[in-house]
């Protein structure tokens, strides 16, 4: 993963500003789960690094501008670039590495910057999604997944497609593959806001919640109560919760199964992704499944 962190200093440096690179620092680039994906399937080659880095200078454009959105003062466990830096720094830096994405999009194949460049907008659609279904407490389970999808899975689709088309493999086998792989990431990672440790999450329990985001484990649990509780728990949407609300959320969460719910069809979605490539019997793809799945951070 060093090579693709020395591609994105250079693409950067080109750029000869050095506040870029000074708040580029405070940037925890993560594990590069698409960077990995992508490599897992195609061989090692120049252009297999160039976008890599490309995708990932998208990715971490899109968490500054999902941080601006959400107010987070944290990211990863550590102080997010916003709150280090101020909303204006981090939209601009968000906008920059967009646009010098899109400028080494455009210097390559135009089969890969289709693929990517198509995935960005479902991206940006998906964060207006995000935004709208915030706006109330949402009950419908088709509308979130179509949201994490555009938010989260199409990028590590589109990951998955140009692997595929570098190793000269079935671009659809791999479409599905990333698709499955990437709803089943983001379910994991809203049930985690709910079943992690904070110390682990880096950021505090069921503060997606509070944010306006009715995941799936909260849809479930919508489903199984009653009337009366259904009620008290939209009273807690989009609130800073106290020990005792919060205990009753879990509480109600383990009740009526919600959590294990969330997770079996988590699971689930994994083993599409799994099924979509099987006869490509890649291990390092089910190493890396394995991994996006049964995650505790």
């Amino acid at each position: 993963m060093q090579k693709i962190d020395n591609l994105i200093e250079q693409f950067l440096k080109e750029l000869d500003y050095k506040p870029i690179l000074n708040m580029l620092k405070n940037i925890k680039t993560g594990k590069k789960l698409r960077s990995k994906l992508l490599l897992a399937i195609a061989l090692e080659s120049e252009d297999a690094y160039k976008i890599c880095a490309i995708i990932e200078l998208i990715h971490l454009a899109s968490l500054l501008h999902d941080d601006i959105i959400d107010e987070s003062e944290l990211r990863r466990g550590a102080k997010s670039l916003n709150a280090l830096f101020g909303t204006k720094n981090a939209l601009m830096l968000g906008d920059i590495l967009y646009s010098k994405a899109f400028y080494e999009l455009s210097q390559i194949n135009t089969q890969f910057a289709s693929i990517i460049s198509n995935a960005v907008v479902k991206l940006a659609i998906g964060e207006l999604m995000d935004v709208e279904l915030a706006k109330s407490f949402n009950t419908n389970k088709q509308a979130y997944l179509t949201m994490i999808y555009n938010k989260t899975a199409v990028l590590i689709e589109a990951s998955a497609r140009c692997g595929a088309i570098l190793a000269g493999y079935d671009e659809e086998d791999f479409a599905q593959y990333g698709k499955n792989l990437g709803l089943a990431f983001q379910m994991i990672d809203d049930i985690l806001d709910l079943k992690s440790d904070e110390a682990i999450l880096g950021k505090p329990i069921m503060s997606d919640f509070k944010e306006g985001k009715t995941t799936l484990p909260y849809i479930y649990l919508y489903e199984s109560l009653n009337q009366e509780d259904r009620l008290y728990l939209q009273t807690l949407f989009k609130k800073e919760l106290n020990e005792n609300e919060k205990q009753w959320i879990n509480l109600k969460l383990q009740e009526h199964k919600a959590l294990e719910k969330a997770i079996l069809e988590a699971k689930a979605y994994a083993e599409k992704a799994s099924k979509a490539i099987k006869h490509y019997a890649n291990a390092k793809l089910n190493d890396i499944t394995q991994a996006m799945v049964d995650r505790e951070f």
